[in-house]
């Protein structure tokens, strides 16, 4: 194990993200699945989860960046792959030469992905995407009927194939919350319309991980799942993983850097903002705001040390922060272990976004390069107990923050 490992590093379970894409799939039988592994695969790696999740039966992997995208085809994967954050001047040319669905939400991007298709004289798989509800990207149902119009025309030429219609739910994670209704009402006309424009896509698609645990009606052609491939549950409205049979598959441990007996009255890092109510053991967790660890979680983050559930003593620093053990004992080189599963009595990512005031995505996801990925395909149940046995296999880049 290098010596970064030796600090601190994220075990990332296989099997775990496997045995959530089935689950996922079982909820939406009759749709395709979707594997969403934009930023770096929520912080897991992208490359080793989408490789999981395509073994375990997903039909699509998704990315936000096209980059992103690129990235899964160098290392080597050619099934149906989706992107759908574009800006001007965006890599058209080499995501239609990838064979990469692009995603395209207005007449602007349908012009720049059809003269990419035409300067390298292949098809474009285009994805129109409508604006139901959410207000971020996507066609206005305003201006829908002329861009389905326009693709049309383009496909008619052989420039772009339409393989897709799609949107995006605002409120999925809020059982019976009205917009989705609304939500889905807008999306069925705006298929109407481009079936009247003569568009005929591939999939149509509406669901992302909530939807697809909860909303059958709007699972159509094609389900996207994200945070749920990684076994995390996208709000507490809904329940936890557990509920949805669904393991969470990251483990974020580290060594133990210092154990030390203090007096009562002592200050805890900066500001002072806890003191030792007496005489206690002190141990310092070698992570920090610097690796992803939320500092807004300072007081409250909770850490599984010497067999218990502790909690952050004082601010959470760059690099380090310090739990108060009381009369128990440890010492240095000690696992201390901020979230897995929960098999161990160890808090998790859920139980972090809760501390923090912040959901269970952004946990993940902000975990950075600085804590390697060690990978383990342990079968469900052993998780990080196998890591050891894999300290090897250690990702090249972690997360992004």
């Amino acid at each position: 194990m290098n010596e970064t490992a030796k600090r601190a590093r994220a075990v990332v379970d296989l099997a775990a993200v496997r045995s959530n894409v089935q689950a996922l799939r079982a909820c939406a039988p009759r749709a395709e699945l979707m594997a969403v592994v934009k930023s770096d695969g929520y912080g897991h790696g992208a490359v080793r989860c989408g490789r999981a999740a395509r073994e375990a039966g997903a039909d699509w992997l998704g990315t936000a960046l096209p980059e992103e995208a690129f990235a899964l085809r160098a290392a080597g994967d050619t099934g149906r792959l989706m992107c759908w954050l574009w800006t001007p001047g965006g890599p058209w040319r080499e995501a239609v030469e990838q064979d990469i669905d692009v995603s395209v939400s207005g007449l602007w991007a349908l012009r720049e992905v059809t003269a990419a298709a035409r300067a390298c004289g292949r098809t474009a798989r285009v994805q129109l995407k409508v604006d139901t509800g959410l207000g971020r990207n996507g066609c206005q149902p305003a201006d829908w009927p002329e861009l389905t119009a326009a693709a049309r025309a383009a496909e008619a030429e052989g420039a772009v194939s339409v393989t897709g219609v799609w949107s995006h739910f605002a409120c999925a994670d809020e059982p019976g919350h009205p917009s989705i209704a609304v939500q889905l009402a807008a999306f069925q006309d705006a298929l109407k319309t481009a079936e009247a424009a003569g568009l005929r896509p591939e999939v149509r698609h509406l669901s992302n991980t909530p939807a697809t645990l909860t909303l059958p009606e709007a699972h159509f052609d094609l389900v996207r799942a994200g945070i749920g491939v990684y076994g995390i549950s996208p709000s507490p409205e809904l329940g936890t993983s557990r509920d949805f049979g669904l393991r969470p598959a990251m483990t974020l441990e580290a060594a133990l850097a210092s154990v030390k007996r203090v007096p009562g009255g002592h200050g805890v890092s900066y500001g002072y903002a806890y003191t030792t109510p007496g005489e206690t053991t002190l141990a310092l967790v070698p992570l920090g705001y610097a690796d992803g660890v939320p500092r807004h979680a300072s007081g409250t983050g909770p850490v599984l040390v010497a067999g218990k559930w502790r909690t952050v003593a004082g601010r959470i620093a760059m690099d380090q922060f310090v739990v108060d053990l009381g009369g128990d004992s440890a010492a240095a080189g000690d696992p201390a272990v901020l979230f897995g599963p929960g098999d161990r009595g160890e808090p998790t990512a859920e139980d972090w976004a809760r501390a923090a005031g912040t959901i269970g995505y952004e946990i993940v996801t902000r975990i950075g390069t600085r804590v390697p990925r060690v990978y383990v395909d342990s079968g469900i149940g052993n998780g990080a107990a196998e890591a050891e046995e894999a300290e090897g296999d250690t990702a090249l880049t972690g997360g992004t923050a």
